[in-house]
């Protein structure tokens, strides 16, 4: 990383590295992040500062995020966009050095992807950097280079991880993160009951059937999931005078399903839109595969409704977040089968409302961060 130190500022800092806090990028991971990023700040009695590598920040955006969830910060927010270097300048690296930035003693840095931390490994001290780590990055690459500059970071033994969920956690752990014992830590997501609830429904309406669709990200599977939909259709299982479907996500293309049945498709929604949709919805099927369970089932649970998910490596069952979410092996005849149950349970409502009841989901970040915000800031 390209940077240059000034002197230090009467307030410590901590920098969160990411690609972009745009609109299409703020759910799940980066609205993690920035959650994180802040609740940190505001522990150390610390500015925080954004930095952006492909996209100029949008303070409105950052706000938003940390409106919705009620977060309020000590200090300041500050915005930096450093932008990835083309390949002229900087042939040898594909992370990127984050080039031009100003880096105060002490600063703390909160990485959010390999080649984040890639980009700050070279001009920070190793000890000052936070991995914050939401999936098996590995897993996104095919066994070739990309891969192998993966590993190297994931393997650093001197940068702190923090992990998304103890599930990816132990997978890691088990997978060749030996040093997580000794220098990481997990944390539980939460999902405010202020954004995430049951909303009101138009009385005799179509129940409603949502899928997770982003054709671009290939760990969702999104032509498996549009198999497992249209078969659940074609033998009755989602009956379409009874069911509207909803595709919700990013650069949908046109689908139909059955005889011609166009499905609703929702893209770029905010984070109020979004939450106001889930609140509507009975079920839901979204895939992830990889080690982690993905935030979408989780946010539909948290909202009433049964999802479908399906079961990878150590994740085989979520009912300990919530009996509403199903596990099922990763073909179609076992999704499909997971699907009518789901509508089942859907449709009984006193089950579905006892599970709910029951979520063991969180509800507040405050608590979700706070063990790990406690070893983080041991002994400052």
């Amino acid at each position: 990383m390209s940077a240059y130190l000034i002197p230090k500022p009467s307030l410590p800092r901590v920098s969160l590295v990411t690609d972009s806090i745009g609109s299409g990028s703020l759910f799940g991971g980066v609205g993690t992040a920035l959650l994180f990023a802040a609740q940190l700040a505001n522990r150390m009695n610390a500015t925080l500062r954004v930095v952006t590598r492909t996209e100029v920040p949008s303070p409105k955006n950052a706000s938003q995020v940390l409106n919705a969830y009620g977060i309020e910060l000590l200090h300041e927010i500050q915005f930096a966009y450093a932008p990835i270097p083309n390949d002229n300048e900087e042939p040898e690296s594909t992370a990127g050095a984050v080039a031009g930035l100003d880096v105060i003693p002490d600063e703390t840095f909160v990485t959010t992807s390999w080649w984040t931390t890639a980009a700050a490994l070279p001009s920070v001290p190793h000890a000052s950097i936070i991995y914050l780590l939401q999936e098996d990055e590995r897993m996104f690459y095919p066994f070739g280079e990309e891969r192998v500059q993966c590993e190297r970071i994931l393997h650093n033994q001197d940068i702190r991880f923090v992990v998304n969920t103890r599930l990816l956690f132990d997978h890691l752990k088990a997978n060749g993160m030996e040093q997580l014992e000794r220098n990481g830590c997990w944390f539980e997501p939460s999902f405010p009951k202020s954004l995430f609830h049951e909303r009101e429904r138009e009385p005799g309406g179509k129940k409603r059937f949502f899928f997770y669709a982003r054709p671009y990200n290939p760990r969702n599977l999104f032509h498996i999931g549009l198999e497992i939909i249209d078969r659940a259709v074609n033998t009755g299982i989602l009956d379409l005078d009874q069911w509207d479907i909803f595709l919700v996500g990013k650069d949908i293309p046109n689908v139909t399903f059955g005889n011609g049945y166009v499905p609703k498709r929702c893209e770029g929604l905010n984070w109020e839109a979004y939450a106001d949709l889930a609140g509507t919805i009975d079920l839901g099927l979204s895939l992830m595969y990889t080690p982690h369970p993905s935030y979408p089932p989780f946010d539909l649970a948290a909202s009433g409704a049964v999802v479908v998910t399906n079961k990878f490596a150590n994740k085989q069952d979520l009912s300990n977040y919530s009996r509403n979410i199903i596990c099922a092996e990763l073909n179609t005849d076992a999704l499909v089968d997971a699907l009518r149950e789901g509508v089942a349970l859907a449709e009984d409502k006193e089950a579905r409302k006892r599970n709910f009841a029951a979520n063991g989901l969180g509800a507040d970040w405050t608590q979700s961060f706070e063990e790990t915000l406690r070893s983080l800031t041991a002994g400052r």
